[in-house]
């Protein structure tokens, strides 16, 4: 396990220390774990876009942290519903959420929805909508409230008088932590690493999350290098323009702050993936 994990670490290693490697260095002697120069130009390349990537920061951070809390809170009271034996309709519910992990409307039905039917383009809402829900996670969390909440806790609660949303809230969400923190994850991870939907609906430079923003930065230098053989004039500024270090700047500046927030949700990770599927 061990061995696992230091394959799992290093690649990311690898990719910080080459965005801190000189670009001339690393175009004569090529990548390596000790590169004989080091340098910044990779990040000091990304500073000349400073204003854009805290505005698209911001929009993530924004993008993030409000979905992820919409989409739990669906996912968790959708699953609590269809998890309990005195809910009529749960059995329509479940298959209802399974088939949509089956089959999808499509690309067009989805655009028409959100542009035409909700007229969420070019708005935040755009970036949030689309993602609020997940059928995984509200199969993952079902299994979670059935094999870890005896419904005699429930029956307890209900002859003591409290209501069904006290319950949830009181004594399901708590018992229910490394599941909520599991799910939370993933959704995290997904509304971070999102430009799909930047691509699809948001035209306004100052609504672009920060996938979508790199991505373009990168587009362009990918763009300048293929126009050098047409115009001489570019060949100077293509041996100035930190092409594989910037790169590997973009790939630090995108990963180190998801990064940051993993070791906060690892205690409950493991636990909450397999509680669920294991039987008692």
């Amino acid at each position: 396990m061990g061995l696992v994990a230091v394959a799992c670490v290093l690649p990311f290693i690898f990719v910080i220390i080459i965005s801190i490697t000189d670009e001339q260095s690393l175009a004569i002697n090529g990548y390596s774990f000790f590169p004989a120069k080091f340098g910044v130009d990779g990040f000091v390349f990304l500073g000349q876009f400073k204003d854009k990537i805290l505005q698209s920061l911001f929009i993530t951070f924004f993008v993030t942290i409000v979905g992820t809390f919409c989409n739990v809170f669906i996912t968790t009271t959708y699953a609590y519903a269809i998890s309990r034996s005195t809910f009529k309709y749960r059995r329509f519910f479940t298959i209802f959420a399974l088939l949509s992990m089956l089959f999808s409307a499509g690309l067009v039905p989805g655009y028409i929805v959100v542009t035409q039917l909700l007229h969420l383009g070019d708005t935040v809402g755009a970036l949030i909508i689309p993602m609020l829900l997940n059928p995984f996670n509200i199969i993952l969390m079902r299994s979670f409230f059935k094999r870890t909440i005896p419904e005699a806790i429930l029956e307890s609660a209900r002859i003591d008088g409290a209501s069904e949303t006290r319950i949830f809230f009181q004594i399901c969400l708590p018992l229910s932590l490394p599941g909520v923190a599991t799910i939370s994850l993933f959704t995290a991870l997904g509304f971070w690493n999102d430009w799909f939907n930047a691509l699809l609906y948001i035209k306004s430079d100052n609504l672009y999350p920060l996938q979508y923003l790199l991505m373009q930065i990168q587009s362009n230098m990918d763009y300048i290098s293929k126009s050098v053989g047409q115009s001489s004039q570019l060949v100077g500024a293509l041996q100035s323009l930190p092409r594989e270090t910037g790169r590997m700047a973009m790939v630090v500046v995108a990963t180190i702050p998801i990064a940051i927030l993993y070791p906060f949700f690892q205690r409950y990770f493991v636990k909450g993936l397999t509680i669920g599927g294991v039987k008692e």
